[in-house]
C-alpha cells in the first residue's frame, strides 16, 4: 500500500514541531527551579536530558510528516541556543557541576554565531539550513552537559562513569561545532551576497 506524501506547510504557524519547541522554552522555569529551588541536580539534568533530546525528535516529525515551516526553522535553532545559554549558564552559577573551561567554550561559541547570524539578517543575509556538522555537535552537547550535572549530583563510581560519558559526547561535540561555525564563515557570505542580489532585483 503507497503513501500519499504529504506536502510541507511554510507558512503554517501551529505545527507539532512547533508546538514541542515552544514546550522546551516554557520547561526551562522548571529546570532553574529544581537546580536552585529544590537543589535537586539529579531532577535537573534528567529535564535537560529530555530537553536536549525532544530536539531530535522535533525535527523529525517536521520532516516526516511536511511540517516544516519558517517559523520552525527560526523557533528550533532559537530553542537550542536558550537551552544552552539558560541551562549552561546555570550549571556555571552552581559552580561545581561542570569544567568551567568547556562551559564557556561552548557559551562563546554560541554568543559569537548568534550575535554574526543576527547582525547578518538584519542587513539582508538569506537564511539557509544549519549544516550537519552542526546538527551533530548540538546534539553531543545537548547530551553531555546533563550528563556533567548528572555525576555532580552522584557520588562513587556512577559520579566517575557519567563523567566519563560527558566527555565522551562532549569533546567531539565541541570540536564539530566549531568546525560548523568555520564551515558557516563561506556559507554567510554566499547567503548573504544573495539576499542582497534579491533585493537589489526586486527594487
Amino acid at each position: 500500500m503507497s503513501r500519499t506524501a504529504v506536502a510541507p506547510a511554510p507558512s503554517r504557524l501551529v505545527t507539532v514541531p512547533n508546538v514541542i519547541s515552544v514546550a522546551r522554552l516554557c520547561c526551562l522555569p522548571l529546570y532553574l527551579w529544581l537546580l536552585f529551588g529544590r537543589d535537586s541536580r539529579v531532577a535537573a539534568a534528567l529535564l535537560l536530558g529530555g530537553l536536549g533530546a525532544t530536539d531530535w525528535v522535533d525535527g523529525w516529525i517536521a520532516r516526516r510528516f511536511g511540517q516544516v515551516s519558517e517559523l520552525g526553522k527560526v523557533l528550533d535553532p532559537t530553542a537550542d541556543r536558550l537551552l544552552f545559554l539558560v541551562g549552561v549558564g546555570a550549571m556555571l552559577v552552581v559552580g561545581d557541576a561542570v569544567p568551567t573551561w568547556f562551559a564557556w567554550a561552548v557559551l562563546v561559541r554560541e554568543g559569537l554565531v548568534s550575535v554574526v547570524l543576527v547582525g547578518l539578517t538584519l542587513v539582508g543575509m538569506k537564511r539557509f539550513d544549519v549544516s550537519w556538522w552542526g546538527k551533530s555537535g548540538t546534539f553531543g552537547l545537548m547530551f553531555s552537559f546533563p550528563m556533567f550535572l548528572l555525576a555532580s549530583g552522584l557520588h562513587g563510581s556512577a559520579e566517575t562513569g557519567w563523567t566519563i560519558a560527558a566527555w565522551a559526547f562532549g569533546l567531539p561535540a565541541l570540536a564539530m561545532s566549531y568546525y560548523a561555525a568555520y564551515l558557516y564563515v563561506p556559507q554567510m557570505r554566499a547567503s548573504l551576497a544573495a539576499g542582497r542580489a534579491e533585493k537589489a532585483a526586486a527594487a
